[in-house]
């Protein structure tokens, strides 16, 4: 996969559980987990604005781009 999803970074920088993130951002803790992953085919604009708006960081904090 070409995009790389650092959540579980940013949720330790934050000292933030994903059980707390989901519920902030009204997501299950088991959609989250899959984004957390890197199995999630897609997400959301409205969830990622969620998510930076709970963790205070941008798209780019979350999401890689890397070459295969």
């Amino acid at each position: 996969m070409a995009i790389r999803v650092n959540l579980d970074v940013m949720l330790a920088k934050r000292k933030m559980k994903s059980k707390e993130l989901a519920k902030i951002i009204s997501i299950t803790t088991a959609n989250l987990s899959i984004l957390k992953s890197g199995k999630a085919k897609a997400i959301r604009f409205s969830t990622l604005e969620a998510i930076c708006k709970a963790l205070d960081c941008q798209p780019s904090d979350i999401l890689e781009y890397e070459e295969d």
